[in-house]
């Protein structure tokens, strides 16, 4: 089936790249209005200083958790976007976890992926995976269903910074 008969719209440029069989009732207003929440908390995360990823938790069409990536803030080796944004999500139920979608400006890493499958987030949608690409295959191995937006702020927002800050970058994605 369709992206376009499953949800009724496709996203501009988006790249639907399925990996379970639930559906999920989204438009392209509403995964354009929870990818500009987590662009929100990348920038958030640029003027603090860090690194600019951020990420949202929408269970049944609410945001449940916000976060960005932190780990220069706060010193930390795991606040990346995800994990900061299930942080503040708090305790969920598997049931909820299981509803849930979550957004992310870049493609997540080896251990955000881990969380995801840990709570068995069903969906992710990926702002860009141009500047970064997690393992992908393997979310989709393991039934997970990637969006991927290629959307412009995304890529350009990582961009720069890459190219500003490369000992930083590599260093977030543990790399020498």
């Amino acid at each position: 089936m369709s992206f376009m008969a499953l949800h009724g719209s496709r996203p501009k440029n988006a790249n639907i790249q399925r990996g379970c069989s639930q559906s999920f009732p989204m438009n392209a207003t509403s995964m354009e209005e929870f990818m500009q929440a987590a662009i929100k908390e990348a920038r958030k995360g640029l003027t603090e200083g860090g690194i600019p990823i951020g990420s949202v938790l929408v269970i049944d069409g609410k945001i449940v958790g916000r976060g960005h990536n932190r780990r220069m803030q706060k010193g930390s080796a795991i606040l990346h976007a995800e994990m900061d944004c299930l942080e503040h999500a708090g305790r969920l139920s598997t049931k909820d976890y299981r509803r849930g979608v979550l957004f992310s400006t870049l493609s997540p890493c080896d251990m955000c992926s881990g969380a995801i499958l840990l709570y068995k987030i069903p969906r992710v949608v990926i702002g860009e995976h141009e500047t970064f690409q997690g393992p992908e295959e393997y979310l989709r191995s393991r039934g997970v269903e990637l969006v991927i937006l290629n959307h412009e702020e995304c890529i350009r927002m990582m961009s720069e910074f890459i190219t500003s800050n490369p000992e930083l970058w590599n260093e977030d994605i543990g790399e020498e």
